[in-house]
């Protein structure tokens, strides 16, 4: 038995079957599930044809338009500096090659801004909820069984959850969790065991602990069956012998996060090789489900880093690579959708500073994340008291911003190939009187703010919840490009959502984000 407090979810299963529309029932793992028949025609809306035996879903977190089409952009500028064909560099996003494309409205209960929680929720369940819910009603009485659950229990697919985030955070924690407030992250941890699915993969468990009483979630998870994987030189060995797994990242970042892309070192173990794993160790006869989270794009547009949210765009379209692989094996039987839960940042191409022009190539000088530069570099800059022309090494240095022309700091210049990107105009990297002092006041405000200090108005909208150095530099570096960020939240626009393979045509138009479930639930007949 596993040592974890039960929500009131539990002593109300047996209504809730009967209370939700649509007769969404109480999980229950325990009971055998029939075998899915190879290769069985089914009927759904305007689809005639094989039942998808394989899903993959690929749910980029805070991903939009804007976040694919700046990827695409920005490679179709490195093209143009190389003399290569733009139109292929515009493609390079391997999902963007995809013959079925729509559109997925994203709004909750709560607002036309959602959060991952509730966004999830409709995606995995079909029904809307408040923002911060995870798979529950807006009472917080009724638990809605999600598409992985049911395809486990009902047809015996395995099922597989892999996130470059915490393993029990909001969006992958909606495929098997059902809790009230995301932030419960020790019993979402409870039910991820709960749930009995085969394949764990990326960030570390949060808050594995709770009240310094409750078992260690790992220690919960080896009780119940679960191998626990914690270095790569394991993830490597693994295969489906082994039985279901949690493979944890050798590799913690930030908050218990897999790497960055663009921090990750060579031979660490990227978002696509977990994707390739899970491909190994779920494949079967029956079928297999896996979810799959590129959740720090969304962190990386929180924090208005717009190199970062390339790089993990990048790093998603990878992952999606290995499903294609997989798809181009099993073409009639594989389904392939790719989306985001929601839009992060108000990210924008164009910039009221640069007017028609972009200078996206300026990007590639950014060579760390904003989270790695202040874990690294700005708790040591305020540790030692470092002298803001010391601190103008490293911004050149990391993210090519040079001080203007005069200045203390100008004797670092760039090299003049990367002053001049895709543009006629200069695109320089040479900040203006107006940046540097910008620059300098966010230094300034960094080694001089406390823990205790109030932030105001006008400091939250400089500089967020974020470090005001870091997320400076990213802002000048973003307006230099012809990029930026409206937000520090999340908005309302629509996602996109990419689909190949059996069934596809379903996800065509302009639909809302449930329907989403509903179609995968009408072409693998769950109920």
């Amino acid at each position: 038995m596993i040592n974890c407090k039960k929500n009131i979810r539990k002593a109300i299963a047996a209504v809730s079957a009967v209370v939700i529309a649509g007769g969404a029932a109480a999980v229950s793992c325990m009971t055998s599930a029939p075998r899915a028949e190879a290769a069985q025609t089914v009927t759904a809306g305007s689809y005639t044809g094989k039942k998808p035996k394989y899903i993959f879903m690929f749910i980029g977190d805070g991903m939009s338009y804007p976040q694919v089409q700046l990827s695409a952009d920005y490679y179709s500028a490195l093209a143009a500096t190389n003399n290569n064909s733009i139109l292929e560099a515009n493609k390079k996003l391997s999902f963007m090659t995809f013959p079925v494309c729509g559109s997925a409205v994203t709004y909750d209960s709560t607002s036309f801004c959602p959060d991952s929680a509730s966004t999830a929720t409709s995606l995995a369940t079909g029904y809307k909820t408040y923002s911060g819910t995870i798979n529950m009603d807006e009472t917080f009485t009724v638990e809605y069984e999600t598409i992985a659950e049911k395809l486990k229990e009902q047809l015996g697919y395995k099922v597989g959850i892999v996130s470059t985030v915490n393993l029990n955070h909001a969006t992958p924690a909606a495929y098997y969790a059902h809790q009230a407030s995301r932030n419960d992250y020790y019993e979402i941890s409870c039910e991820l065991i709960e749930s009995g699915f085969d394949y764990f993969a990326g960030g570390a468990l949060k808050d594995t602990t709770k009240g310094g009483t409750a078992t260690d979630s790992y220690t919960l998870a080896e009780q119940a069956g679960y191998k626990v994987i914690k270095t790569q030189d394991e993830a490597e060995k693994l295969t489906a012998a082994d039985g279901k797994a949690i493979v944890i990242s050798e590799t913690i970042a930030d908050s218990g996060s897999m790497s960055y892309n663009n921090d990750r070192k060579a031979d660490e173990w990227a978002l696509a090789d977990y994707v390739e794993k899970g491909i190994e160790v779920l494949d079967n006869d029956n079928g297999f489900f896996m979810m799959v989270e590129g959740g720090k794009i969304d962190w990386a547009c929180h924090a208005n880093d717009a190199g970062s949210t390339i790089s993990d765009t990048v790093a998603l379209s990878s992952a999606v690579s290995k499903a294609v692989d997989f798809y181009n094996k099993h073409p009639d039987e594989t389904l392939i959708i790719v989306t985001g839960d929601h839009e992060t940042g108000g990210l924008t191409i164009g910039y009221a500073g640069t007017n028609y022009d972009t200078f996206l190539t300026n990007l590639k000088n950014q060579k760390i994340s904003y989270a790695k530069f202040d874990s690294d570099y700005v708790s040591k800059y305020k540790e030692n008291n470092t002298s803001f022309s010391a601190v103008m090494k490293d911004i050149t240095k990391l993210f090519g911003l040079t001080a203007p022309a005069g200045t203390p700091e100008a004797e670092v210049q760039l090299d003049s190939a990367d002053k001049h990107p895709e543009s006629d105009n200069s695109g320089t990297l040479e900040m203006t009187e107006y940046e540097y002092e910008k620059l300098k006041a966010a230094y300034e405000e960094t080694m001089t703010r406390t823990a205790d200090d109030e932030i105001t108005q006008e400091e939250y909208l400089l500089y967020g919840s974020y470090e005001p150095l870091t997320v400076t530099i990213t802002h000048i570096l973003n307006n230099k490009s012809g990029v930026n960020f409206a937000s520090y939240a999340h908005t309302g626009l629509p996602v996109a959502v990419f689909a190949q393979g059996a069934g596809s045509e379903l996800f065509e138009g302009y639909y809302d984000n449930t329907d989403i479930y509903d179609n995968l639930a009408a072409l693998t007949q769950v109920k």
